[in-house]
């Protein structure tokens, strides 16, 4: 089987010309790839990935930590990861935090034992000040996914979540609605908290006063979802629109509303928020605020690529902003 020493003693060029070769760095002349790449097709050389993290220094692999591998918001994001990386020949190591300060911590020691190129974060629970200290301290780079850190701003790839909050809220006030209820995810969370800071300031901006009665901190899962539409039914409270911090949340208010034959949209509206898979699927069809997840997750692999790797790529966009999906389960309302 023919190495790379071989490859380069063929085409006349160093072992680190080919590395940049198999690695796709983009430093090396049209002609001179040409003759490593005709050596390696005259040798019937194959690159596997030892021989190229041989060659450039490099495990060819990204470590990413999401809180949690499950349900249909992660999986859009770590595939967005994933086939960007994967279009670039380069290999992920996953591992999972469940959102735990102590958790995180481990996994990014972890990672970093594994002697990963970079790091991809979806962290919540680690404070902004360890961040910006890993960003000194360690000489690996890493960006982090659904969250913003000025100190550390060109590492971050974010959504506007204040910006999307206020939106979902000014959606069904323009249709009338004024006793707006509203279900938000953990408000430890800075997406939870940026969400429901959009939703006041929607409401201040139509002169309506924000109503803690009309208010349930869920967890961003249905059971949250669940638990705050019952409490909220249970409060006594009028209110003909309930808006969710989450479309997983929203789904399981669905649920209750029908638990308690309530109309959808008719007698209760419902807004969701992140438009993953499912939401086109439920009757009436869940209106939400789009989180473009796998696009996001694209960006920061590209980020990765192009900072790590010397890849060429397209314009890097570090800032998301959120868009409303107005489907069939809001409708207009009188506003009495």
């Amino acid at each position: 089987m023919a190495t790379i020493y071989e490859v380069s003693e063929l085409a006349g060029v160093s072992l680190a010309t080919v590395s940049r070769v198999m690695n796709n760095s983009g430093q090396v002349s049209a002609k001179t790839r040409e003759k490593v790449e005709a050596a390696m097709k005259e040798l019937g050389y194959r690159p596997n990935s030892m021989a190229q993290s041989l060659a450039s220094n490099r495990s060819n692999s990204v470590g990413v930590i999401v809180p949690v591998f499950y349900g249909p918001f992660y999986g859009e994001m770590l595939e967005g990861i994933e086939s960007e990386l994967r279009a670039a020949e380069k290999h992920s190591v996953i591992t999972s935090s469940e959102s735990d300060e102590e958790s995180e911590i481990a996994g990014v020691e972890f990672l970093l034992s594994r002697s990963c190129d970079a790091l991809i974060l979806r962290l919540d629970a680690v404070s902004d000040e360890y961040l910006v200290e890993l960003s000194r301290k360690d000489s690996t780079p890493f960006v982090v996914l659904d969250r913003f850190i000025p100190e550390i701003a060109d590492r971050c790839v974010y959504l506007d979540n204040e910006l999307g909050g206020y939106l979902a809220t000014k959606s069904v006030l323009v249709l009338g609605h004024r006793k707006v209820a509203y279900i938000s995810g953990p408000l430890w969370k800075d997406d939870a908290t940026g969400r429901l800071n959009g939703h006041i300031r929607a409401l201040e901006e139509f002169g309506i006063e924000f109503d803690p009665l009309l208010m349930f901190e869920g967890n961003f899962q249905e059971t949250g979802g669940n638990q705050g539409m019952e409490h909220l039914l249970q409060s006594g409270q009028r209110f003909s629109v309930v808006i969710c911090g989450n479309d997983e949340m929203a789904a399981g208010a669905f649920g209750i509303l029908r638990e308690h034959n309530i109309n959808i949209p008719d007698e209760i509206s419902i807004m969701g928020f992140d438009n993953v898979f499912f939401t086109p699927y439920f009757r009436p069809k869940m209106s939400t605020v789009n989180y473009p997840v796998r696009e996001m997750g694209q960006m920061a692999a590209r980020l990765v690529l192009k900072e790590v790797y010397d890849q060429n790529s397209r314009t890097i966009q570090n800032k998301f902003e959120p868009s409303v999906v107005m489907r069939s389960s809001v409708s207009l309302h009188s506003g009495r």
